[in-house]
């Protein structure tokens, strides 16, 4: 199964289990007279449009390059994990705006019996949260890897609910509002994510070079081509899953200009073939004096 499947097939995976996970929240906060889970609910309906956001990018990104797409169509996705981020943040503000409607108006206290499924809630999160955030390791997924914090975000909302509703049970009179504040707490949690989410794919966008552990592996393996005397620049820009190189190789500057050729094709395709996530790489020959 190559990456861009297993990205697919745990966005999937993402979408089916924040389905369930809204359903069980929605419930669990009207009968339980709990906003904090209806908030988390509001959270998980949110994540399912993401999700579905992320699973169109993959779509797009699987076109093969053309034309006007010399280097394929994967930068789509850090324009979709923006989009995953316009979620998060619309989903954060009317959770912070319902939280603060509740704690003005009196209402009863939370049931006891939503700590149970808040409990279940915040360990299935957080083994989501493990099993996404792995895959996008896996595949170089930006998109993917917003849609794992999704599930981290959602977990800590639910932690906060939590602690809201234990405060108000054990407090009792007077603190029915503590799962109300919680969800507002939980609010600005989802928006700190949000930043850490945005801010790699700001940088993928813009072509930063955040990539020093793959460059001394381009480095490292262009000295095993013969001829390759060295390395100077090496430029690494991301698109999608792919990782696309500008390479300057130092070979022994009185062989013929063909043998040169020669070399910065073998270079190429031994880089290639070592470095699967690699897309178009470019060798720049330089003469070694």
């Amino acid at each position: 199964m190559n990456n861009l499947q297993t990205a697919i097939r745990t966005t999937y995976f993402s979408i089916i289990g924040n389905l369930a996970l809204a359903l069980i929240k929605g419930c669990a906060g009207f009968f339980g007279n709990s906003y904090a889970l209806i908030a988390d609910a509001i959270e998980s309906i949110a994540d399912i449009f993401a999700s579905f956001l992320v699973l169109l990018g993959f779509t797009y990104a699987k076109k093969p390059a053309d034309e006007n797409h010399p280097y394929g169509h994967g930068k789509i996705e850090p324009l979709i994990t923006f989009a995953v981020v316009v979620f998060l943040v619309i989903s954060a503000t009317l959770i912070a705006y319902q939280s603060i409607q509740n704690i003005q108006t009196p209402h009863k206290a939370p049931k006891a019996w939503t700590l149970i499924v808040l409990g279940l809630i915040i360990i299935w999160k957080e083994v989501s949260f493990q099993i996404v955030i792995k895959k996008s390791k896996q595949t170089n997924s930006s998109s993917l890897k917003a849609d794992a914090w999704h599930h981290r975000s959602d977990a800590i909302t639910s932690v906060m609910a939590f602690i809201g509703i234990t405060v108000a049970l054990f407090f009792g009179k007077g603190y029915e509002t503590a799962d109300d504040v919680a969800a507002l707490f939980a609010s600005f949690f989802i928006l700190y994510n949000s930043y850490l989410i945005l801010r790699p794919a700001l940088g993928e966008v813009m072509d930063e070079q955040l990539y020093g552990d793959l460059q001394n592996e381009i480095r490292k393996k262009s000295l095993e081509v013969e001829g390759v005397l060295g390395t100077e620049k090496c430029f690494i820009r991301k698109a999608g899953m792919k990782f696309h190189v500008d390479l300057h190789a130092i070979i022994d500057g009185q062989i013929s200009v063909k043998k040169g050729h020669d070399i910065s094709h073998h270079l190429k395709d031994h880089l290639k073939n070592k470095l699967p996530n690699l897309g178009q790489v470019l060798i720049h020959i330089e003469p070694d004096h």
